[in-house]
């Protein structure tokens, strides 16, 4: 069994929505979303999973009550210091801080890594679960969440501004050599940030990262995909969450 912990990051102190995390979104806190999903994945039941877990970072003691609440654990509290609270603070440093955290102190040290961001709501267990057993059969450094470029914006067809003024496409060729037809056009993807799962050991090599040399796609279908930043995305996801559920109570 593959030993993989499950990190929900959630900073306090956002400002496109303050208090985003814990925001009631159709009823229930955003943050909810994505400690149901992990917990109904059974990616994390340590019963399942062997030594498997699911833990919330946070530096906010009100999400992690919140977060609490739904059973999900809260081994620490973030530190409130800029690298790690603040507004640049990064994802990297924020796993590192987690793993180190969990190794020095329960000498807990996980197979696998997987973030899960509480803006993606949408994100379903069976999301969590096909990730975790496409790096088990696959053996691959990470799985990334993806999704299918839309037409429309296919680097086979987007246009950029040339120096000069002119329209150039985005390799700098001329606009008639565009991709007419959309048969012609190369499947293009875009990171959703629904899940990234990948080799612990990355985060502590000579270039900590979270991706490795090999990274194999997980492809959602686009309406599964939320990314919760400014109020008009809150609205976005709401309409979402409401046609899955129209959706899933006519199945």
């Amino acid at each position: 069994m593959l030993k993989i912990l499950g990190v929900i990051t959630a900073r306090g102190g956002s400002k496109g929505i303050p208090g985003k995390n814990i925001k009631l979104l159709l009823g229930k806190p955003l943050i909810a979303y994505t400690i149901e999903a992990a917990k109904a994945s059974g990616v994390f039941d340590p019963a399942v999973g062997g030594a498997s877990r699911l833990i919330l970072s946070t530096d906010d003691p009100s999400i992690a009550e919140v977060a609490k609440k739904y059973s999900c654990e809260v081994p620490f509290m973030r530190p409130k210091i800029e690298e790690l609270a603040g507004d640049k603070a990064t994802h990297l440093e924020v796993m590192k801080h987690a793993i180190s955290w969990l190794k020095d102190n329960e000498n807990y040290y996980p197979d696998y890594v997987m973030i899960l961001q509480p803006t993606s709501p949408l994100r379903q267990a069976f999301h969590i679960k096909e990730a975790a057993e496409l790096i088990g059969k696959t053996g691959v450094d990470s799985v990334l969440s993806v999704a299918e470029v839309p037409e429309n914006f296919n680097s086979g067809k987007t246009m950029k501004i040339s120096d000069g003024g002119n329209l150039k496409l985005l390799n700098g060729n001329p606009v008639y050599k565009r991709v007419a037809r959309r048969q012609d056009l190369q499947k293009e993807y875009w990171s959703v940030g629904s899940i990234y799962l990948f080799k612990t050991d990355l985060l502590f090599g000579a270039n900590p990262n979270f991706y490795g040399e090999t990274t194999t796609p997980y492809i959602i279908d686009k309406k599964y995909v939320a990314d919760i930043n400014v109020p008009e995305d809150w609205e976005e996801a709401e309409r979402a969450l409401r046609e899955l559920r129209t959706k899933n109570n006519e199945q």
